[in-house]
């Protein structure tokens, strides 16, 4: 994973109670973020803190989940990050035209830069995508 650098002028995370209201806040978070960074299109972005957002709180349900959006000073790329609480890792499942569920990390895999999974020494995991500004 590369390092990424952070702006200066990094403003503070949103932090989110595990429920289905998640998702909507932390759009609501992405497009003034964007729209902070003069970003005119923030679709990609929505589509992926909205399938991020969704998989903290279904799948982990306890604590908190904390969201940032900055700018990657090294890259005209826009870093997208969702922290919860637990140490199980996403896992991008192969195809499977018959499942009902778990097409959106292959979606999201897609339409990003690249994005990864940083496990935290304390507790938990950062879940992070690279989208191109």
């Amino acid at each position: 994973m590369p390092a990424v650098l952070l702006a200066p002028e990094e403003p503070a995370p949103l932090v989110l109670d595990p429920s289905d209201e998640a998702p909507a806040k932390a759009r609501r978070y992405l497009t003034d973020r964007f729209h902070e960074l003069g970003h005119a299109d923030d679709f990609v972005g929505r589509l992926v803190f909205t399938e991020l957002v969704t998989n903290s709180y279904r799948h982990v349900g306890t604590g908190h989940i904390v969201v940032r959006v900055f700018a990657d000073v090294r890259e005209p790329l826009t870093v997208i990050e969702v922290w919860d609480e637990s140490s199980s890792l996403p896992i991008l499942q192969s195809e499977d035209h018959y499942a009902e569920c778990g097409r959106g990390l292959q979606l999201m895999a897609e339409l990003v830069h690249d994005w990864g999974v940083r496990p935290l020494n304390e507790e938990g995991k950062v879940v992070w995508a690279r989208c191109a500004r």
